[in-house]
């Protein structure tokens, strides 16, 4: 294949509701992944582009789908958010997936071709790769239904993270059902979809329970725990239609971290690591219960001088994720997440008789 083809896939139409739509390549959508189904049932819920649907969706309809049925919902605090990956991890920055019917991308190509400012050489050059055989014969029209043509993908995201525009293969053949070529660096895989998936998880973003509230008391333990109803296990399945592959990624709270904001203070259990226990991390304070509490942290000192400190509960949720053909998955690195909140602390005056 003449290396100027490699490198100016000048730009590329999908066709749509409205005809056709002229995309610059690698394919820049607008959104996260695909929306639409193509002829197979998801596996559970309903599918979705992304978590968040203001995004928009891109304008294939065979592109990689999110069951977002069992993500997380809002706790304390009223809001959800993404996990923060533990280390120097993050999902891929493009990737290559379904994109175009063969007629899509005979009409794609045959648009730029009758624009001027392609070179000759370039347009020779891919009607060879999809014209005459070299690999492929009048854009794979005899095989209408039986595949698609993958090309690279860049959610909006991540326009601006390093490798957003490597993914500039020309668009390649892929039977349904069948894995893609090798020699594609990011063609999706189970693995990808399971990093993808991880990308699109929520969790709560609210601040932790405490007693007594704010303002706290010097040398008074004060009870922190987390709501069993909001922080328990969720997840996110990415697929795609028509190939057979998926990945479920979970997410499942572990431990909370207490940071009283202040060295003036005492913490319980002494390391400030609250593990999960049951159903719920901490224990809520009841009337009657002998301090010291299980998960918590006493004040030492008053915040009259030094304004409020600043509490912090880190939840660490550990990832696990199941794939098609995966019996030993790789490892995804663990998540993370904190809010801190103002806290006041007073010293109550007693007087000796």
């Amino acid at each position: 294949m003449p290396a100027l083809r490699r490198s100016k896939l000048v730009s590329i139409a999908v066709a749509s509701a409205s005809g056709l739509a002229l995309l610059a390549g690698p394919a820049l959508a607008d959104d996260r992944g695909g929306n639409g189904n193509v002829g197979n049932t998801p596996p559970t819920g309903t599918p979705t582009g992304a978590s968040d649907p203001g995004r928009g969706s891109i304008s294939a309809s065979a592109g990689v789908q999110y069951d977002t049925s069992k993500n997380g919902t809002p706790g304390r605090g009223g809001r959800v958010g993404p996990l923060t990956p533990v280390g120097n991890w993050s999902p891929p920055a493009c990737w290559y997936q379904p994109t175009y019917t063969p007629a899509q991308m005979k009409a794609s190509a045959e648009t730029v071709w009758a624009e001027d400012s392609p070179s000759q050489e370039f347009k020779n050059g891919e009607r060879d790769y999809f014209v005459n055989g070299k690999p492929y014969t009048n854009f794979n029209l005899d095989k209408a239904g039986q595949g698609y043509f993958w090309s690279g993908y860049t959610p909006p995201a991540n326009y601006d993270e390093p490798g957003a525009s490597s993914c500039t293969d020309e668009p390649f053949w892929v039977d349904k059902g069948q894995p893609a070529p090798p020699g594609h660096r990011n063609a999706v895989t189970p693995e990808i979809l399971a990093e993808l998936a991880y990308e699109q998880i929520l969790i709560p973003q609210g601040t932790a329970n405490i007693n007594p509230p704010s303002p706290q008391t010097v040398n008074v333990p004060t009870w922190v725990w987390l709501d069993a109803a909001t922080f328990r296990p969720v997840s996110v399945t990415a697929y795609l239609p028509d190939y057979g592959i998926s990945a479920t990624t979970t997410a499942t709270p572990v431990s909370m971290r207490i940071d009283p904001g202040t060295p003036d203070a005492q913490l319980y259990p002494a390391t400030g690591t609250c593990p999960l226990n049951a159903d719920r991390i901490g224990t809520p304070y009841t009337p009657g219960a002998a301090d010291p509490p299980p998960c918590g942290v006493t004040y030492l000192r008053s915040t009259q001088n030094a304004g409020p400190y600043q509490l912090t509960a880190t939840v660490t949720w550990h990832i696990s994720w199941t794939g098609t053909g995966q019996p030993e998955p790789k490892p995804l690195p663990q998540g993370a997440f904190g809010q801190p909140q103002d806290i006041t602390v007073r010293e109550v005056q007693t007087i000796n008789r």
